[in-house]
């Protein structure tokens, strides 16, 4: 019987590996976010310190274990087998869920993730345990009474909580907001002229508010709390005490040395504070979140070191009550849990994925916008305008005016000090995201709440995009339906978490060790499958190389990026329509399945090409305008060519997925015909892109031409088939599909060489 308990102890532990790798994968963005939006240092070197802060914060959290022990539900009034149900369930739950937000780059809540599985996963064990017949429980007061829903679920406790992570989005928006009007009517836009005389106040205030809360307020709740120092006074005590000079001697001392930091080095020191607030907030993030990922494995190893250790030999009859006491988390644990979220840090590309959800809704500039319009968003965004206009017309014409021009954004760079980077936004937001996200996650921590560090970085992160003035009318319908989309997934989280878990647990405490089997084999398939799906993401992604990341277009630099995206993209679709014609003759519905996603991918990938034409022509030097016309014709011709592809393989795919009957033989000839020549014809096409020769232009148009006569040859012949009835209907309607579309597919494709030549010959 120990043996099985062992086995689960030892799958808990693999599944908090798991889930810490996850977990960091989708948190990154809370501590990232600001440092590389704003590009205050290189990659490398913001990696770094949040690499160290991540080290730093693990040992902060011991305290912070108790929540996953009892603060949901009542340990003393479960047996041994029934907390291990509990345990596994929501470590399941947990790895899967987590995964899948990673995999759609969605920042979804770990802290949300972890109370609704425990409350999911409780809930099922105590609905089993009630219903098994009475359960007689000793409460607190020594009363023996029929145990009730209420009894074991510590509802006050998982009410606090869920209210503190509900009540972290409205403060988090709300406080943001206000930090960043402040600051922003401080600094203004041309911050680096302003910094020079406040930037070391600013400075003293954001690293002194940093200290107090991560290094004194957190210190409660550490595992070195407690040092006794020489004159017998604990640590915490002694810095309760004096917190108030600490505070004051901190603001001196960091005011006085940043400013003569300024002067002697002429460093910026908003970049100083952003990197400080970066190890901050990977301090408090793991300090209050290593709990969700690796609470749960230790208190069911803790449970297991219980029942090993007494003398009972039933787990079935052997109650928790040890998991109500205070245990103290070993160091080494919390060492290793810090090495492995450091170790994920550097290596997921999933966490890139999130990182650039939270970038996108938050950039000062226009970006190429992931969500769409919805009603409740151009509600929302008509109401402030209106409420806007009505203040400006009660404010005085003097106050307005002062604060549009702190708020005049054309001076505003989009780019570093060096000029070769685009940032999301400057380093007077950076700082305040950091600042006030980190001193609001760390007075949870001091209180023991779990608040949500992605509710609160995200919320504070769009508060100070609003007050920066960033959801301009051009984008505010989008940002804030990303925004409304990413709030309902939390939500959603919580509903799903709670039912998953609450399922799982079910399913466990019926199957057994048959039952983790299975779930476990299932976690394995889902994450395996989400890293081919995001993999597949990536690769869509790659196909569009950006030609926004200069603060000027240099014709030359146009000229390259247009001949590698268009040479690239023509190459697939080649590729796609023979896989296409491949896939439909011999029937192969996993060749057609993945042209299919190919083509959607290409789809994708010449949208937003498109979507960032105009913003590419804005940035177009004088001497280039020229050039834009042509540039613009050439997209419009791959846009159609990838819409014509989309028409060829989709139908392609569904034909053959549902069974339809196969071609004819003569069909299947005649298709595969066309598909080999149009190879030859692309290639010289291909070729001349390429090299930027269109010395054999008539030879390609030759080849078109011909293409396209024994395109409508087929048509014809085709006709006389079906008066002969020799073909169905449904075969028939794909045919004539086919044989329109990749007439329309040729049409474009030399239009596009035309527009191409055009645009060389006009560039030089």
């Amino acid at each position: 019987m120990e043996t099985i308990f062992i086995i689960m102890v030892v799958v808990l532990f693999v599944l908090a590996i798991s889930d810490l790798v996850v977990g960091v994968s989708n948190d990154a963005v809370n501590f990232l976010n600001s440092a590389i939006g704003s590009k205050a240092a290189p990659f490398w070197a913001i990696m770094i310190v949040a690499s160290l802060g991540v080290l730093f914060g693990a040992t902060f959290s011991s305290g912070m274990m108790e929540v996953a022990r009892k603060g949901i539900f009542h340990p003393q009034y479960f047996y041994f087998t029934e907390i291990m149900v509990i345990f596994l369930a929501v470590m399941i739950t947990d790895v899967i869920l987590l995964d899948l937000f990673n995999t759609f780059g969605m920042p979804t809540s770990t802290t949300v993730s972890i109370v609704f599985e425990l409350l999911g996963a409780a809930v099922a064990v105590s609905v089993l345990k009630i219903t098994a017949g009475d359960q007689m429980i000793v409460t607190a007061d020594g009363v023996e009474k029929i145990a009730e829903l209420k009894d074991y679920i510590n509802s006050a406790k998982a009410l606090a909580i869920i209210s503190g992570i509900l009540l972290s989005v409205v403060v988090a928006f709300s406080v943001g907001a206000l930090v960043q009007y402040l600051t922003r009517l401080a600094f203004s836009f041309n911050f680096k002229k302003n910094v020079k005389y406040v930037g070391a106040i600013w400075g003293g205030i954001a690293i002194t508010a940093i200290t107090y809360f991560i290094l004194i307020k957190g210190l409660k709740g550490s595992s070195f709390a407690s040092y006794e120092m020489e004159n017998g006074e604990v640590l915490k005590d002694w810095v309760k005490h004096n917190a108030f000079l600490i505070i004051l001697y901190s603001f001196i001392g960091w005011t006085i040395l940043l400013q003569l930091l300024m002067w002697i080095t002429k460093i910026n020191i908003l970049k100083v504070i952003v990197i400080v607030g970066t190890f901050a907030l990977a301090m408090a993030f793991a300090g209050n979140d290593l709990v969700n990922f690796i609470g749960v494995p230790l208190a069911g190893f803790e449970a297991f070191k219980a029942f090993t250790e007494s003398a009972s030999s039933n787990p079935e009859g052997f109650l928790m009550t040890e998991l109500q006491g205070k245990v103290a988390t070993p160091a080494l644990y919390l060492v290793i849990a810090g090495l492995i979220m450091v170790i994920t840090l550097w290596l997921s590309k999933k966490a890139k994925s999130v990182v650039k959800t939270s970038l996108d809704l938050s950039n000062q500039d226009e970006v190429d916008e992931r969500f769409g319009s919805s009603f409740m968003a151009r509600s929302l965004v008509r109401g402030a305008i209106n409420f806007n206009n009505g203040l400006r017309k009660l404010a005085p014409n003097f106050i307005t005016k002062g604060v549009d021009k702190r708020f005049d954004q054309s001076k505003y760079e989009t780019t570093t000090e060096g000029g070769e980077e685009v940032v999301a936004f400057d380093l007077v937001r950076a700082s305040v995201n950091l600042v006030v996200a980190s001193i609001l996650i760390s007075i949870g921590t001091s209180l023991k709440l779990p608040l949500s560090t992605t509710y609160v970085t995200f919320m504070v992160a769009m508060g100070t995009s609003l007050a920066d003035r960033a959801w301009g009318r051009e984008s505010a319908v989008y940002r804030v339906t990303g925004v409304i989309a990413v709030i309902g997934g939390w939500f959603f989280t919580a509903f799903i978490a709670f039912t998953v878990a609450f399922l799982v647990a079910m399913f466990i405490s019926w199957g057994g060790i048959y039952a983790i089997a299975l779930l476990v084999i299932i976690a394995v398939i889902v994450l395996y499958r989400t890293h081919v799906v995001h993999k597949r993401k990536e690769s869509a992604e790659a196909a569009t190389k950006d030609l926004d990341e200069e603060d000027v277009v240099r014709k030359e630099n146009i000229v390259v990026k247009c001949i590698d995206n268009i040479s690239t993209n023509m190459t697939d679709f080649v590729e796609v329509y023979e896989k296409t014609i491949h896939g439909l003759v011999n029937e192969d519905r996993k060749v057609l399945g993945s042209a299919d996603q190919k083509v959607r991918d290409l789809n994708l990938a010449s949208k937003k090409l498109k979507n960032k034409v105009f913003k590419t022509l804005r940035k177009l030097e004088d001497d280039s305008i020229e050039t834009g016309p042509y540039y613009v014709q050439v997209l419009d011709y791959l846009r159609e060519m990838a819409h014509s592809l989309t028409f060829i393989t989709g139908p392609s795919f569904e034909h053959v997925n549902n069974n339809h009957k196969a071609l004819l033989e003569k069909q299947s000839r005649n298709l595969e015909g066309i598909s080999k020549d149009i190879s030859l014809m692309f290639g010289n096409l291909i070729g001349a892109i390429k090299t930027s020769d269109y010395s054999e232009l008539d030879v390609i148009q030759e080849q078109q031409e011909d293409l396209i006569n024994r395109l409508e040859k087929l048509k014809k012949e085709h006709i006389k088939t079906l008066k002969r009835d020799e073909a169905g209907t449904r075969n028939s309607m794909l045919y004539f599909s086919l044989i329109y579309e990749t007439r329309n597919f040729l049409l474009y494709s030399v239009n596009l060489l035309k527009a191409q030549r055009d645009f060389i010959q006009e560039s030089k």
